[in-house]
């Protein structure tokens, strides 16, 4: 194997590192994603949406991204970032980042249109409210799910990058070099 792959490894430590944050974001957002509710059992829209409730996936939405653009942020500061591998897992973190920037303000409207519903004139203007807080909600949800998705997608990067490493064991050192014995037979005055 060439020796210029060798020095473009990312350190095992730091890619295992990178992997289990990883992959804590990845379930963190599929629970996220699942726990937020909207709509009832019966799959309609709650005669009173709580705007607390509705307001608070925002602000959780918020945080979870927050997380994700850090750990992008933090990456490509990394002197990895700039090798074959880094730089498609830092594709994969900078496509997360803007997705789960996205999920946020998704939350908010549908929490604004919560809001709304008490003041709508009509059926109509009423189903059209519901109709958008659906829509809103829904589509931050699958912000976040497609976040999750890009971040597995980083984790895939990182165990093939990983299997390298066979490839390209650490050299062991020794603790202390043994003295060099010298040759029988051979005496110097």
């Amino acid at each position: 194997m060439n020796p210029s792959i060798a020095r473009q490894l990312i350190p095992r430590g730091d890619t295992v590192r990178l992997i289990n944050q990883l992959q804590e974001l990845v379930l963190r957002l599929k629970d996220t994603a699942e726990q937020m509710r909207l709509l009832t059992d019966a799959g309609r829209v709650p005669q009173t949406p709580d705007f607390s409730s509705l307001i608070q996936h925002a602000a959780e939405a918020q945080a979870i991204s927050h997380e994700v653009v850090n750990l992008a942020a933090q990456f490509a500061q990394s002197p990895h970032s700039t090798n074959r591998a880094g730089s498609s897992v830092l594709a994969h973190l900078a496509t997360a980042a803007t997705l789960s920037a996205f999920a946020a303000p998704h939350f908010a409207e549908t929490a604004e249109a919560a809001l709304s519903l008490p003041r709508s004139c009509g059926p109509t203007d009423l189903q059209y409210a519901e109709n958008r807080m659906v829509i809103d909600h829904a589509t931050a949800r699958a912000y976040l799910r497609r976040t999750s998705d890009s971040l597995r997608d980083a984790v895939k990067e990182l165990d093939e990058h990983l299997d390298l490493h066979r490839f390209f064991p650490t050299p062991s050192r020794p603790d202390s070099p043994a003295p060099l014995q010298p040759k029988p037979g051979t005496h110097r005055r």
